[in-house]
């Protein structure tokens, strides 16, 4: 297969998704030339505001894998991704990223990150959503744990 043809695959996620009741996106997870997953929107159908395609897509990726690590991996979106499954794309580690339509067009038809872009480079505390501190002490207990434990498995 093709760049073109794991596109169009994307392409016809996002399709179906908007026949089945979810939002017009799809992504698909590459390996060595083949697909290894896909994931379409189901934040409406499954009441789960994490359920993007991309976030969908990984997570299958992961489970088929049998790994959180999708290095060397390409994801193939039918949009531009949004700053959760930009992060999500990240933390896997996947390698490349080919997108269709762009975050402008997303905007236009209703689903615009802005806001969301505009709030990552504010304080904490005067974002639209405050975020306080809070028992830092006590918590830093697990970060401790953690950096001393010999078996962890870093991520």
């Amino acid at each position: 297969m093709s760049e073109n043809s794991f596109m169009r695959r994307a392409i016809e996620l996002s399709e179906e998704s908007v026949n089945r009741g979810g939002g017009p996106f799809g992504a698909v997870i590459v390996r060595d030339g083949k697909i290894i997953a896909t994931g379409s929107n189901s934040v409406t159908i499954l009441n789960d505001p994490t359920a993007h395609a991309e976030v969908s897509a990984i997570r299958a990726a992961c489970a088929a894998e049998g790994t959180f690590d999708l290095s060397g991996c390409e994801i193939y979106s039918s949009s531009e991704p949004c700053p959760m499954c930009l992060s999500a794309i990240y933390w896997a580690g996947i390698s490349r990223i080919y997108f269709a339509n762009t975050r402008a067009d997303a905007a236009r038809i209703g689903f615009d990150d802005a806001f969301i872009y505009d709030q990552i480079p504010l304080a904490p505390k005067d974002r639209t959503v405050p975020s306080l501190p809070m028992m830092r002490t006590e918590a830093l207990k697990a970060f401790r744990m953690w950096e001393e434990k010999p078996d962890k498995t870093e991520y």
